[in-house]
């Protein structure tokens, strides 16, 4: 298997204590001008990592073998955590009294800025994995990048998170080469997976407003910038698993981060929503 970039991830415990220390000085906390699209993009981290925890808990108890079973409800577990810090955030920055809870559970489908990628139906698990490696390659980037974040609170999730999100990477890629070279039926499973799933990617860096402003302000990276790491992390590890990458464009599917999604998010959300919507401010 190929060498990914940088999977040990350094200095994370540091990153992340220097953010810390120095969160109380946010600039960008309060900058009423900013305030409209950093809200819209913290939603965007955190729905992210909030439905595809959702879809990749739909294993627990169905994996095909008790080591994926667990492996797969520790990755979504890891990707709620980060929901909880990313959605506390934008709370944060919204100042209307909301809380993380409330933005995840009492939020429309139109409210939600996910990408359409995540909430896809898992199907098998060579659509599962695929998906969790495509997504998870963009991720990883994408928090290496905000790391070094001008917003000191950003940076202190993305370091957290980094260390984790590179065990995930570490793992889907392992899983995709290891289906993709495997048997004659894990080969044509993988390779239909990734060809249902490619015209789904390139919304990841479909920059909109929203995205150029918190890239304008240092808070994170350009899109653009981010895409070249992206497809040479995918093409590596594509390539070692004897997978074609399809010659279609991968912006066929947009729309997710404006609040336009597939029907499958509805269906996600009125489970994932019961408790709330049933009985309003129920806790335990």
């Amino acid at each position: 298997m190929p060498s990914l970039p940088d999977m040990t991830t350094p200095d994370v415990i540091a990153l992340a204590e220097r953010a810390a220390a120095s969160q109380s000085h946010d600039p960008h906390l309060k900058d009423v001008d900013l305030q409209p699209a950093f809200f819209d993009w913290l939603c965007r981290m955190g729905d992210n990592t909030l439905i595809l925890g959702h879809r990749i808990s739909e294993w627990c108890g169905h994996g095909p073998v008790l080591e994926e079973d667990i492996a797969l409800a520790n990755t979504a577990l890891d990707l709620i955590g980060h929901t909880q810090m990313w959605l506390g955030l934008a709370a944060e920055v919204e100042d209307e009294g909301r809380t993380a809870d409330e933005l995840a559970f009492l939020r429309d489908a139109m409210r939600f800025r996910n990408l359409q990628l995540v909430e896809l139906p898992n199907r098998d698990m060579a659509v599962t994995m695929m998906r969790e490696f495509l997504f998870d390659a963009w991720h990883f980037h994408m928090l290496r990048g905000l790391t070094l974040s001008s917003s000191p609170r950003v940076a202190e999730i993305a370091a957290k998170a980094l260390k984790e999100v590179s065990y995930h990477l570490e793992r889907s890629s392992d899983l995709v080469v290891r289906l993709g070279d495997g048997t004659t039926e894990s080969h044509d499973r993988m390779q239909a997976a990734l060809d249902r799933l490619w015209p789904y990617t390139g919304e990841m860096f479909a920059a909109d407003g929203v995205d150029e402003a918190v890239a304008r302000a240092d808070i994170a990276p350009s899109l653009a910038e981010l895409e070249p790491a992206w497809r040479e992390t995918v093409t590596e590890i594509l390539t070692e698993a004897t997978l074609e990458i399809p010659e279609g464009r991968n912006d066929v599917h947009q729309g997710g981060k404006q609040g336009r999604h597939t029907e499958h998010l509805g269906f996600i959300l009125a489970e994932m929503q019961f408790l709330q919507r049933a009985y309003p401010g129920a806790s335990w």
